[in-house]
């Protein structure tokens, strides 16, 4: 990164339920360092896409950087719509999903020296029900959880792994899907639903070994069963899972249906209980920072 430029710091200060003074901090030490200038906008969850939009357009940042978790970039990428302006994440939400993916570090100054790098990667997103979706959505038992977990009142992987025992004794799967996918149409039976465009989720658990965010696909995963030894191998460095618990199939565009209404999240935030969902390819691209190994240019 030259000197003399303009950063956006673009905080979430509930996400994850964490203080985020010390990354502020440091963030805003490190950027004077290096001489650049330097401009805080804090989400409030009230107008934050037309108030953001209000500060890009007046300040005209040359990169931005994101503390919070996959929402706030997502937020981001609804805004901007193209590759002109760099994002360079320090994790700092629930899950952190997308982190989890790109192989962030945890450390601060490792987090600045790829946030404010050279090395970046062209991120695809998914227009879902005509919503942005940098990650993964889903419909069934996750987003059912993800219900629970928004509605109680610890938050990060405690706050999951507290509601994940209610979640299954009050969910009523498994849920019939139908698939349509370049004119074929499938008809399944299963846990959940997931529409990926990563590899995994923020918990660490590996449900698309084979899935990268660059390569114009999404997979849609039907898990058929609440399969726990299938679930555990999830959380193993390298994954090959059995078909008898998910099948994968990669496509640009997929319609799916449900004859009755399933809950549904976008990058883990509930969207209520759908019929319905048209997935297709958008045409928002994310220029992201990442750790050199990562990087496509």
């Amino acid at each position: 990164m030259v000197k003399n430029q303009r950063v956006l710091l673009v905080v979430n200060p509930i996400s994850g339920g964490r203080d985020k003074t010390p990354i502020i901090e440091h963030i805003e030490k490190t950027l004077e360092e290096r001489s650049a200038d330097a401009k805080v906008f804090l989400t409030c969850g009230k107008d934050d896409k037309q108030k953001l939009t209000g500060v890009i357009e007046e300040y005209q940042p040359n990169r931005v950087l994101v503390v919070g978790g996959d929402g706030t970039i997502k937020l981001l990428a609804e805004i901007l719509q193209d590759e002109t302006i760099p994002i360079g994440l320090y994790p700092a939400g629930s899950a952190n999903g997308l982190a989890a993916n790109l192989d962030l570090p945890t450390e601060l100054e490792e987090l600045s020296e790829i946030a404010l790098g050279d090395h970046f990667l062209r991120l695809d997103t998914i227009s879902i029900n005509n919503e942005l979706c940098v990650h993964i959505s889903d419909i069934g038992l996750n987003a059912a959880l993800i219900k629970n977990y928004h509605e109680g009142n610890i938050r990060g992987k405690l706050g999951y792994i507290i509601q994940s025992i209610p979640t299954l004794i009050e969910s009523d799967f498994p849920f019939q899907f139908r698939i349509e996918k370049e004119g074929k149409v499938m008809h399944r039976n299963a846990v959940l639903l997931a529409i990926a465009n990563a590899r995994k989720y923020g918990t660490g658990s590996t449900i698309n070994p084979k899935g990268r965010y660059d390569d114009g696909l999404f997979e849609i995963l039907v898990f058929k069963e609440f399969n726990i030894p299938e679930i555990l191998k999830t959380f193993r460095e390298k994954v090959e899972l059995s078909p008898d618990f998910v099948e994968i199939f990669s496509a640009s565009e997929v319609h799916i249906e449900c004859p009755r209404n399933v809950p549904f999240q976008i990058d883990g935030e509930y969207r209520g209980e759908i019929k319905k969902v048209h997935a297709v390819i958008s045409p928002v691209k994310i220029k992201i920072a990442v750790p050199e190994k990562k990087a496509t240019y």
